[in-house]
């Protein structure tokens, strides 16, 4: 009698956890976007509250903004942007650092985090998945015998944080899996292993 119960509480559980969660996030995610309707003027605010008219405003101000960053007046606007935000100390070194995280990341042109692989660490005989950021990291440093790769390797179930390595190209091995696949094994602590084989051959220059 007590197993079968335990067996329907876990059910239920697998039922309404995630949905749970999933809800929670979303909740979280369109209250904090509804605070940016506070930015608007008092005459412009809604005398009652609307939920998700926060997120609307956002996803219009993106997308204005990119129409404006796409014609030649908003690229000469942004260039004179960052040629102000450039002649501020500390401030250009964050800014540039952002953007160009961003440009590699979101863009179409960039090849961080397409690919995950295994790696060896901390020690021979044990792997890691890590996600690859860089395909080609050339250091000044005559020790290095030809070009690294750079590799992140987050944390388990937090994979916000981590570590960044740099490896040879022939001591990686490519896994046949999305990165939306690795990030699960990874938040899972190992629980959903993806389907799929190991990709026979080792990384290759794109």
């Amino acid at each position: 009698m007590m197993a079968t119960l335990r067996k329907y509480l876990i059910a239920g559980l697998l039922v309404w956890l995630p949905l749970a969660a999933t809800v929670g996030i979303i909740k979280l995610v369109i209250d904090l976007l509804d605070k940016l309707i506070l930015l608007l003027p008092v005459s412009y605010q809604p005398d009652t509250y609307i939920p998700g008219l926060g997120l609307l405003l956002a996803i219009g101000v993106l997308v204005l903004t990119g129409m404006l960053a796409a014609n030649l007046l908003g690229r000469q606007l942004v260039s004179l942007w960052e040629a102000i935000l450039s002649r501020i100390p500390i401030v250009r070194n964050i800014y540039n650092a952002v953007k160009q995280i961003a440009s590699t990341v979101l863009t179409s042109k960039g090849k961080s985090f397409r690919k995950v692989v295994l790696a060896e660490y901390p020690r021979k005989g044990i792997w890691s998945i890590g996600f690859l950021t860089n395909e080609e990291v050339a250091f000044d440093c005559k020790e290095l015998q030809g070009n690294m790769v750079a590799v992140f390797l987050p944390t388990t179930p937090n994979p916000t944080s981590g570590f960044i390595l740099m490896f040879s190209k022939e001591d990686l091995i490519e896994l046949d899996m999305s990165v939306e696949e690795g990030f699960k094994f990874i938040i899972s602590i190992g629980v959903v292993v993806p389907e799929g084989p190991i990709k026979e051959s080792l990384l290759t220059t794109s």
